[in-house]
């Protein structure tokens, strides 16, 4: 269980650092892209967001200090996750909606098998 686990963290750090890290390199204009009804200052905000918590999935456990922070992480990933399947059912795209869906899922399973089942420390 626990190199199920590390696969799925390391996988959605992943994930994540390269989603945050875009949306703090791209230039404004290619942020604001048609159709996108937020501010780029709040997609900044969500960039940061998504690149620590790419990092709070992984660093706790390699460094082995405030293990528990690996499963808030993964919760403050989901609460993210939560408003980017609104934000792709509003705007019609229910295929990226399912994809967000299963990421979703995939973080509270970290969440609760850290909390839980399997903890770090």
């Amino acid at each position: 269980m626990n190199i199920v686990l590390w696969i799925l963290q390391i996988l959605l750090a992943l994930l994540f650092l390269f989603a945050g890290g875009t949306k703090l390199v791209m230039s404004a204009e290619a942020l604001s892209a048609p159709g996108t009804p937020t501010s780029i200052g709040f997609l900044r905000f969500i960039g940061v967001c998504e690149f620590l918590g790419g990092l709070g999935l992984l660093l706790p456990g390699i460094v082995r200090t405030r293990q528990y922070l690996t499963p808030l992480a993964a919760l403050g990933l989901a609460i993210i996750m939560i408003g980017a399947v609104v934000f792709a059912v509003i705007g019609g795209t229910i295929p990226i909606a399912l994809v967000n869906v299963v990421i979703l899922l995939l973080l509270l399973f970290v969440a609760y098998a850290r909390w839980r089942v399997r903890p770090l420390g």
